[in-house]
């Protein structure tokens, strides 16, 4: 198959990506094995005209209006290869296709690295969370915690009050020196210095925790900021420069979303520093627009 721009990834940031270039009566294609980061949430919140849909139904809703583009097609089936060309790119599906292409955009997202706590992959997506403009709301003047696994969980302790009464767990990962203690008081933030060892809830909110000396604590919702990896090893085949994030590597771009290797495009989480539903629309959308242009311009 010869195309103009495959997109691999089709969740918020591939599809964005493909309605700028499916607008643009481009042949575009996407891969995507339908694992997206946000599955596991049942509602995507803060997402603008979208707030309280499911990410399944955003998904279904957008691919119904791409498919109305006859230069568009999907794929579902995963990358498992990718290399360049002398006139671009050719990626191999799992299904056996070899589709060549001008230019790529990555965009299949990332993998999160929970804590080794009992009970936390059982709530992930529901009580307990990384980002409280996406689930703050729904738990809203319940009890909240927030796992630390550095210094850097200052910055949720010190925004979570807005939400509800806070408890910084910090898991002996870091201890809050003055000016962080005077701040988290400021905040009417507690601290607990005896670690999580399991999470436990009804199902959909949690009632408590268990710390390491036996005691319980009444918490509904537990903020955690997991570590992430890179999921495929695509991006280690093409070569792509990567940079440090707070909680692991992300794939260094510029402000145009083009990656290291010219014509390799890459959005949402898998090069945002910031993550959310939203801004990976708006960097899918920055992707498709700079790859479309690439082919003007620099073809």
């Amino acid at each position: 198959m010869q195309v103009e721009i495959v997109i691999i990834g089709g969740s918020f940031a591939g599809l964005a990506a493909a309605l700028q270039l499916a607008r643009a009566q481009r042949k575009v294609v996407v891969i995507d094995a339908n694992q997206p980061r946000n599955r596991f949430a049942h509602t995507s919140h803060g997402v603008f005209g979208l707030d309280g849909k499911t990410p399944t139904e955003i998904r279904t809703t957008v691919l119904a209006q791409l498919e109305q583009y006859p230069s568009f097609s999907l794929q579902e089936t995963q990358a498992i290869g990718v290399e360049q060309t002398q006139t671009g790119y050719a990626v191999l599906t799992a299904d056996g296709m070899n589709i060549r292409c001008q230019r790529l955009i990555l965009a299949m997202g990332i993998q999160d690295t929970l804590p080794n706590i009992e009970g936390v992959a059982t709530y992930w997506g529901k009580a307990v969370a990384h980002c409280p403009y996406c689930h703050g709301y729904e738990l809203r003047g319940k009890s909240l915690g927030v796992l630390a696994s550095s210094e850097l969980a200052m910055h949720q302790a010190l925004m979570l009050p807005d939400w509800g009464p806070t408890t910084l767990f910090t898991q002996q990962a870091f201890v809050p020196n003055d000016g962080e203690r005077h701040a988290l008081a400021k905040r009417q933030v507690q601290i607990e210095t005896t670690p999580i060892v399991s999470v436990h809830g009804d199902g959909e909110l949690l009632t408590h925790v268990v710390l390491a000396d036996g005691r319980t604590v009444t918490l509904q919702g537990l903020f955690v900021a997991p570590q992430i990896q890179l999921p495929t090893p695509l991006i280690e085949m093409l070569g792509l420069a990567l940079e440090a994030g707070p909680f692991g590597n992300i794939v260094k771009v510029d402000a145009q979303k083009e990656s290291s290797l010219s014509g390799v495009f890459v959005a949402g989480d898998l090069s945002n520093q910031m993550q959310s539903a939203t801004l990976a629309i708006a960097s899918g959308t920055m992707a498709g627009i700079a790859a479309h242009r690439s082919l003007i311009f620099t073809s």
